[in-house]
């Protein structure tokens, strides 16, 4: 018998042809997926890398310089005498004979105070003393003719006596008016204010026509000395055998900068260190001395203070650029011979502006990185352009 036929079998042999084809594109779909997105390292033999370029950097080459070690404090200005100006008598003031912020000098008179009063009684004085020599000389010439009668009988050695000590009364008497004249004067000149030293008077702080006394509180002005000036100022307890050391040694300097320590103001020398060290805040108090015929600094003035405690001599340095940071401590990147980048760990010491010492770790000549760090892994390849520094000797800051 011949196999019966229906119409679903046409329709079969359709879907499994469809399902066939479907099956096939999304097997070359995976496959050009697969395949294009091998990378071409991927084909290459297992271990080998892609070549690549060396990385640019700047060098610059570890240098000899003497580097000077400083240590930083913050000090006060002082001026070397200051002298409130107050009268010594009591009196009416006549006169103020200066300005204000005027540079004066020593015995130059600042104001005056009324005198009548006091040279009224150096005249008093003047006249006892005149009235009691008048009245020893006429005792003088009574005792020699006392002193004659007793001689001829006609007297007595009592009245001799007598009369001798009444002499020697008046001698001290005359002595005690010369001290008396001598107090009058003194009262007299205090009512003449005179400048003591030479200086810069302030403020006058009492007005011409007042009655001034003497122990007043308030002055008449201020008189300060402000050249030459001296700084006080503190450096930690640590800094203090280091001091020591310099000042042995001979003058230490000192460079006084301004609150932002940014321009230097004056230079000048250390002139001691105080005799107790404060244990509360583990400082040392010091004192410096600067010319200051400028007349930077000023009386009052809050300045930063540098002391130059030692220089380190031919001190291998490098650029403070070169000097990178890890958990580990600082190092640099060192370029060799073969143009590769090795990571070297170092010992930093003081640092002078943008070049700071190295104590350990480079050695002169070799070449470290100065700019292009973050691109290096230790045996990178290099392309090593050379920055020049000049080679200075250590500075005042």
């Amino acid at each position: 018998m011949e196999p019966v036929t229906t119409e679903k079998e046409p329709q079969l042999a359709r879907r499994s042809a469809m399902v066939w084809a479907v099956g096939i594109c999304a097997l070359l779909v995976a496959g050009m997926l697969v395949f294009g997105g091998i990378a071409p390292e991927a084909n290459a033999p297992s271990g080998a890398k892609m070549p690549a370029g060396p990385i640019p950097v700047t060098v610059t080459d570890v240098q000899a310089q003497d580097i000077p070690v400083y240590l930083d404090g913050l000090g006060t200005v002082q001026a070397i005498n200051s002298v409130a100006i107050r009268t010594q008598v009591d009196g009416k003031l006549l006169s103020v004979n200066f300005t204000e912020g005027q540079e004066v000098h020593k015995g130059d008179v600042l104001a005056v105070i009324d005198p009548r009063p006091y040279q009224a009684t150096l005249d008093q004085a003047k006249a006892k003393r005149a009235e009691d020599e008048a009245q020893l000389m006429a005792d003088q010439k009574d005792l020699e003719r006392f002193k004659a009668l007793e001689t001829k009988g006609a007297g007595t050695v009592q009245a001799v006596d007598q009369q001798e000590a009444k002499v020697e009364n008046l001698k001290a008497t005359i002595e005690a008016d010369a001290a008396a004249i001598e107090s009058a004067e003194t009262q007299l000149s205090y009512a003449t204010v005179v400048a003591p030293i030479d200086g810069t008077v302030g403020f006058r702080q009492v007005d011409v026509g007042n009655i001034v006394h003497a122990g007043e509180q308030t002055p008449i002005t201020m008189l300060t000395q402000i050249t030459p000036a001296r700084v006080v100022f503190t450096l930690p307890q640590r800094n203090l055998g280091p001091v020591r050391e310099a000042m042995l040694k001979g003058d230490v300097p000192v460079f006084a900068f301004d609150q932002d320590n940014t321009h230097q103001l004056a230079t000048g020398s250390l002139l001691l260190i105080d005799n107790q060290i404060d244990q509360a805040t583990s400082t040392i108090r010091l004192k410096a001395s600067f010319p200051n015929e400028d007349e930077r600094l000023w009386p009052g003035e809050f300045v930063r203070v540098r002391v130059l405690a030692e220089t380190l001599k031919d001190a291998a340095t490098i650029l403070s650029a070169a000097v990178q940071r890890s958990a580990q401590g600082p190092f640099a990147w060192v370029v060799s011979e073969d143009e590769t980048a090795e990571h070297r760990p170092i010992v930093v010491g003081p640092a002078d502006g943008d070049t700071i010492a190295v104590r350990d770790g480079l050695k002169l000549g070799e070449r470290v990185v100065v700019s292009g760090q973050y691109r290096l892994k230790q045996g990178s390849k290099v392309e090593a352009n050379s920055l020049n520094r000049p080679v200075a000797e250590g500075t005042a800051p």
